[in-house]
């Protein structure tokens, strides 16, 4: 006999044993409900039936529902005629169901992935958590610390925002991106998840410049003319505080100087990735002594329809200095806190030296 654990499995993978069970226990369901309903009737009524087809659309594939669907359909009625045959109340509940069940098969034949409602679901969280997890920024050396903070645009989880991270073996050079794709939530949060694989694949392999160029080609290969991203890439050496930064049509990064205490705009530019086949990318570089940060984010930060891009950045120079003033801990969801909603993904990236 099969271990429930093996099926467990097999459903959440979808394999075709595992639809089969799931169809055979509630076919089974459906035939003993049926059993019930011929010698008493009032215990599973017409109504019954729905939770079955219910259970399918959470449990099955297309093809597996139908045949769920037409059997149920078929002992639902066979159970009415046995008990008497149809009134107005129990024809209602009949073409009730009917319409139910269809509207149940319309929904899961829209399933692009092939799997039951839950589980397309949870490949999507699992691709999500994988994008997050990306971006989480290992332990760094004492004297350095690493903070982000995104909010996807209308409160999905899915944005067009992320970052990836990677410290050397020797854990003395950091590397980030943080990349803003195009397109706002859900609609950019495919591209992203795209786009995050390639990159996590190419950071840390490659020189900066020659990641962001293939990075570049990545993009221009897709299918869509509309499929281009913002990037903003800064390589540290942990050790002395050295840094470069470079930037693919991304707001400029803000320094901040613990001598001068106020945030500066960086001077690194760049064209979009995804554009032309060899974007002009200028670098900065500059040393982050101790009280010196860093701050990347992407333009829903800085922009909306009421806001332009050089207003938005003399704000949030002004949001970001009130936002460290107690100090750097916790510093990029204050800064996000104070940024108001808007219809775009927002994401802030903050790197400091105590």
């Amino acid at each position: 006999m099969p271990d429930v654990h093996d099926l467990a499995a097999g459903w959440r993978s979808g394999t075709g044993r595992s639809q089969l069970v799931a169809l055979g226990v509630l076919m089974g369901l459906v035939a003993a409900s049926f059993a019930v309903s011929t010698t008493a009737y009032t215990l599973v009524p017409l109504s019954t039936y729905f939770v079955w087809v219910l259970l399918g659309m959470l449990l099955l594939r297309f093809r597996p529902l139908v045949v769920l669907t037409v059997w149920t359909v078929s002992a639902a009625v066979a159970a009415v005629l046995l008990d008497g045959g149809f009134d107005t109340v129990r024809t209602s509940g009949c073409v009730a169901l009917v319409l139910a069940s269809t509207l149940v098969l319309y929904q899961s034949s829209l399933q692009r992935s092939g799997l039951p409602g839950p589980l397309g679901e949870a490949m999507l969280s699992d691709l999500r958590d994988r994008l997050q997890s990306q971006g989480t920024v290992p332990p760094l050396p004492e004297g350095w610390r690493c903070q982000t903070a995104m909010v996807a645009a209308h409160g999905v989880g899915y944005a067009g925002d992320f970052m990836v991270a990677d410290l050397s073996e020797d854990e003395h050079h950091l590397e980030l991106i943080l990349v803003d794709v195009c397109g706002k939530g859900v609609a950019a949060g495919t591209a992203a998840l795209q786009f995050a694989g390639a990159l996590g694949g190419l950071i840390g392999a490659l020189p900066p410049r020659a990641m962001l160029a293939a990075a570049n080609d990545f993009l221009l290969r897709q299918e869509s003319d509309e499929t281009f991203a913002t990037a903003a890439h800064v390589y540290v050496d942990l050790r002395t505080g050295r840094y470069s930064v470079l930037s693919a049509g991304h707001p400029p990064a803000l320094r901040w100087s613990a001598g001068e205490g106020e945030w500066t705009v960086d001077n690194a530019r760049g064209m979009a990735l995804g554009i032309l086949r060899r974007p002009d990318l200028e670098a900065s570089e500059g040393v982050l002594g101790p009280g010196d940060a860093l701050l990347f984010y992407t333009d829903g930060v800085v922009e909306s329809r009421d806001v332009g891009l050089d207003e938005g950045i003399a704000w949030l120079r002004r949001a970001a200095a009130s936002a460290v003033a107690p100090g750097f801990e916790g510093a990029a969801r204050r800064i996000l806190r104070q940024v108001e909603r808007g219809d775009d993904d927002r994401a802030v990236l903050l790197l400091d030296r105590s």
